[in-house]
């Protein structure tokens, strides 16, 4: 659904296909009362309108507000309200993404940020996560693949790929600041750190030459070191606490 966007970029307007439509049947059940607040920031007026409905078709969420710039979100934020989780567009005029998204943190700190992006800029996303994003999309990305960060995010985790998370590690250990001590054993922090580079258990056993039922006992046992329960809030932790 949301891949057929990109047509917008290059003025074509004709992009409400039946996936749309069908992404909003399936979810025409009893919504929660509990609804996550999510906001949009978004100037590209089509691709808002297509945020806000793909969210407000989830039982879970719900978007009553969303703007075109990062002023107009500080204006609402200054009245005392802010959302679970704001999308971000990270270029946008006026003040930018990267510069909202530190004012938008001052305001609301447990406010969850993923900046959306037309293409994979890794220095853009980098300073966005150092700014404190939680994570980033790209624009393309599927609906399902948007409403999933969205939750992932909520729980803990950082939708990031392998080479921004070790970006991020290399900076932060150039601080040379001292991370809390989770006790985890040198194979589990080996574990860890190939999890980081976005390996999956089955690539970790045989990078490391260890059985998948071994790999599944470490990972089960770094997770309850770092208190998670998904790979995705480890790598979230490891990367914000500064494990490595």
């Amino acid at each position: 659904m949301i891949t057929l966007i990109k047509r917008e970029f290059h003025g074509e307007r004709n992009l409400y296909s039946g996936s749309m439509k069908q992404h909003s049947i399936k979810h025409a059940v009893k919504r929660s009362s509990k609804r996550a607040e999510i906001w949009i920031v978004e100037d590209n007026a089509f691709f808002n309108k297509c945020l806000v409905e793909l969210i407000n078709s989830e039982t879970d969420l719900v978007c009553r507000q969303s703007f075109h710039s990062c002023e107009d979100t500080l204006q609402q934020m200054e009245s005392g309200r802010y959302p679970s989780v704001i999308l971000l567009d990270i270029g946008l005029p006026g003040m930018s993404g990267l510069e909202g998204i530190q004012k938008f943190k001052q305001i609301a700190p447990t406010t969850q940020i993923i900046i959306i992006t037309v293409r994979e800029d890794s220095d853009s996303i980098f300073q966005a996560i150092c700014a404190g994003a939680a994570g980033y999309l790209l624009k393309e990305s599927p609906g399902e693949k948007i409403i999933e960060a969205i939750r992932d995010v909520q729980k803990g985790g950082s939708p990031i790929n392998a080479h921004i998370a070790r970006k991020v590690l290399t900076a932060f250990a150039a601080l040379n600041t001292p991370s809390p001590d989770y006790e985890l054993t040198d194979r589990e922090r080996e574990i860890l750190l190939q999890m980081i580079n976005g390996l999956t258990k089955k690539e970790i056993g045989e990078k490391l030459s260890l059985s998948h039922h071994t790999i599944d006992t470490h990972v089960r046992k770094i997770y309850e070191r770092l208190h998670v329960n998904k790979r995705s809030s480890a790598v979230a932790l490891a990367l914000k606490q500064r494990i490595f």
